[in-house]
């Protein structure tokens, strides 16, 4: 069997990558792993284990057809993460994240459709639904983004769809709420803080830190992915939830314990434009059809990831300085 992973040098592509290469899956042991990854700011190659002998990496671009002709023949299976993915920098620089996020996923699904690919998972987030005042979304609430980054996945998305209803394209779709864990880049929040917090420097909480998350560690995303990619309907939706809904606030006192730290090192900063306040998906499907569930507790999680940053600075300082850092998502 042979899986094409875009984004797979990425934080979430990479965890699903290393957990196929280790055999952690059922019925995909010895699976041959194709990585496709324009390797911006946000990949990095030392993310997996390059010298796996069932491991190819391609560096391209999604949007690059020639590639994708050559590249796609062959695979059993695409597992599509590439995406531009950071809301603050959807703000500043909307076009690179409509042309990555829905001309890529259009072009990568002609490349499919053309070369037969028998079944594509197109992974997308809860941002799509807009925020939420009370109760939760189920898969079949509209699509209501609020910023660029959020519109740019939910065209995504409705273009996934399209390939199913007019091709027949094998698409599922997973909408998964916020993720922590290893490997992740230090612009987003809980490795931002983290970061700054073992170096006793300031972090960044926007406005008075009441905007609601749901939090689902990385490792069990990619078990909701994995459970809809074999066991999933074609053409359907899937939201994969974590069970632990949290404020910012609420999160920055877990981690300023965790790290030795008090709250004067937090630093009030303006909100964001079009913040949402508050996401809750409902996640019954895939636990109800897939029996999918996050094997981690969040405070388990959370010690295990500050644990892991305290031990990996060689891995997160470099990408601290590669580029400017911002408040979180």
């Amino acid at each position: 069997m042979r899986i094409l992973i875009t984004g797979g040098a990425g934080f979430v592509g990479s965890c699903y990558a290393r957990t196929l290469l280790a055999n952690g899956y059922p019925g995909f042991h010895d699976a041959e792993v194709t990585v496709l990854d324009s390797l911006t700011y946000a990949g990095n190659p030392g993310n997996l284990p390059l010298d796996h002998p069932r491991l190819t990496m391609v560096r391209g671009d999604i949007r690059d057809h020639e590639l994708l002709a050559l590249l796609m023949p062959g695979h059993h299976a695409v597992v599509h993460f590439a995406a531009a993915s950071h809301v603050d920098r959807s703000l500043t620089d909307p076009g690179e994240f409509t042309s990555t996020n829905v001309q890529g996923t259009q072009i990568l699904l002609d490349a499919c459709l053309s070369a037969r690919v028998p079944r594509v998972l197109h992974v997308s987030t809860d941002e799509v639904y807009g925020s939420i005042e009370t109760g939760s979304w189920t898969e079949r609430e509209p699509l209501q983004p609020n910023s660029p980054y959020a519109a740019s996945k939910a065209g995504a998305d409705l273009v996934a769809h399209a390939y199913w209803r007019t091709h027949g394209l094998d698409v599922r779709i997973t909408r998964c709420t916020n993720n922590y864990g290893p490997y992740q880049h230090p612009e987003k929040l809980i490795p931002l803080f983290t970061t700054r917090l073992l170096e006793g420097e300031p972090v960044p909480l926007y406005g008075d830190g009441r905007n609601v998350r749901e939090w689902v560690h990385v490792e069990d995303h990619c078990l909701g992915i994995q459970r809809v990619l074999t066991g999933g309907a074609e053409g359907q939706i899937y939201n994969i939830g974590g069970g632990t809904a949290l404020t910012n606030r609420e999160i920055t006192a877990r981690l300023l314990e965790l790290c030795g730290a008090d709250w004067s090192l937090v630093r009030q900063v303006p909100d964001r434009k079009g913040h949402d306040l508050r996401y809750a998906i409902d996640d019954s499907r895939i636990r109800r059809e897939l029996g999918y569930a996050p094997r981690r507790s969040f405070d388990e999680g959370l010690r295990e990831v500050v644990r892991w940053y305290r031990e990996n600075a060689a891995w997160w300082r470099p990408a601290r300085t590669g580029g400017a850092a911002h408040a979180p998502a």
